[in-house]
């Protein structure tokens, strides 16, 4: 007879789960497995909400285990470690991402990029190793395999490093791997959202010319004002895209809207590169405009453990946080409504109360965040973080 979740393992472990396509999140006991020789435990203190954690709990892939608890943009307080742990000590400022295993013996993975591993383990929703469920960072604690688990440097805050282990990782892998990280240049970013943001941040801190492409003119004064970005194209205006043509090195797309992609292929240079990032159902692939000036349509998805360690050290040299929203763990469920209205601007989080404690409702809880990168068209998304405490504020 199969173990309940709260008896699968020995540790108790609390968290929100949901329990059928509604998505609803509600509270949710269940169990991590002991530390072993090669784990680090962690404390969690925040949990990015990202785009794909409101498809999984709706089951929009089809791919759905219940009871299901979200989160891969985790983190916490190292508070144990297994007696072959290197990198670790308890204390240390730790994540864990998208991933938790892989077959650690394929190409992919002898090349450090265990993210396009055939037998990758997902942080939630997946099976692990011993045969047992995966849960996610909306809970209390996590346990993971060394391997698996990031340094954070102690001089990035928490709150705004969460979300850097999806929407950081997603962006910084493609910028480095398609040779857009060299100063000088020209480099668009499609989609000004919880992903969007952090690829201009990260383009900028590789010394790039940063053009933003967004359908609307309303998100400019902050793209240049706040971001920082060196020019801003309205999409829908012909005139200006028109003007733009054949001026850019690459193209970071967030976009996981059905949208025309025409329109960017004609804003690149001769060689240059449009990288898809968002999940759009279907584009249409227009092959002509390629063959005339050499350009690549290419996709990618995070990064290896090597390079995610290595993006959140470069995010720490360049002060790269994400904009986030704190906001207390009850409030997941209208946080996972606002990220379906794309209501939000960058990032979400929920997180615990003063003593550490989760907070429930009138129970305790633990700190999650929120991401919102693959938001509506070309929108202007907001990270927003779980804070697991039941306070309320915004950190923009």
């Amino acid at each position: 007879m199969a173990k309940s979740p709260e008896e699968e393992h020995p540790v108790k472990a609390f968290g929100w789960a949901a329990r059928d396509p509604s998505g609803i999140l509600s509270p949710f006991n269940f169990s991590r497995r002991a530390t072993g020789d090669e784990d680090v435990k962690l404390k969690i203190l925040y949990c990015g909400i990202c785009h794909s954690d409101l498809h999984n709990v709706k089951n929009e892939r089809g791919s759905a285990k219940y009871p299901l608890v979200p989160g891969h943009e985790i983190v916490g307080i190292v508070t144990e470690v297994g007696s072959k742990v290197q990198k670790f000590k308890v204390g240390d400022k730790a994540g864990v991402a998208v991933m938790v295993g892989s077959c650690r013996s394929c190409d992919s993975c002898a090349n450090d990029l265990e993210n396009y591993c055939p037998k990758m383990i997902l942080t939630y929703n997946s099976t692990y190793h011993d045969g047992t469920r995966t849960y996610g960072g909306y809970s209390d604690i996590m346990v993971a395999n060394e391997h698996f688990v990031v340094h954070i440097p102690d001089n990035l805050p928490l709150d705004g490093a969460a979300p850097l282990l999806c929407a950081g990782i997603t962006t910084y892998s493609p910028l480095r791997y398609f040779g857009l990280d060299k100063p000088g240049m020209s480099v668009g970013v499609a989609g000004l959202g919880g992903l969007g943001h952090v690829a201009v941040k990260m383009a900028k801190a590789f010394g790039a010319k940063v053009t933003v492409i967004s359908t609307s003119i309303n998100k400019k004064k902050e793209a240049i004002e706040h971001l920082g970005v060196d020019s801003f194209l309205v999409s829908r205006d012909p005139d200006q895209m028109q003007a733009a043509m054949g001026t850019l090195d690459g193209i970071i797309d967030t976009v996981s809207a059905i949208h025309p992609i025409l329109p960017l292929i004609g804003l690149l240079k001769s060689h240059g590169k449009l990288v898809l990032l968002g999940s759009p159902k279907a584009l249409e692939l227009p092959v002509m405009p390629l063959l005339m000036g050499r350009k690549i349509v290419a996709g990618s998805g995070i990064g290896g453990m090597k390079e995610t360690q290595e993006m959140i050290d470069f995010a720490a040299k360049h002060n790269i946080t994400a904009d986030v929203e704190v906001i207390p763990m009850d409030y997941v469920n209208t946080a996972m409504e606002r990220l379906e209205k794309a209501d939000v601007k960058y990032r979400i989080w929920p997180w615990p109360d003063e003593d550490g404690h989760r907070v429930i409702l009138s129970v305790q809880v633990v700190k999650c965040c929120v991401s919102v990168f693959d938001v509506v068209l070309l929108q202007y998304g907001q990270h927003l973080l779980l804070d697991l405490t039941l306070n309320y504020y915004i950190d923009e």
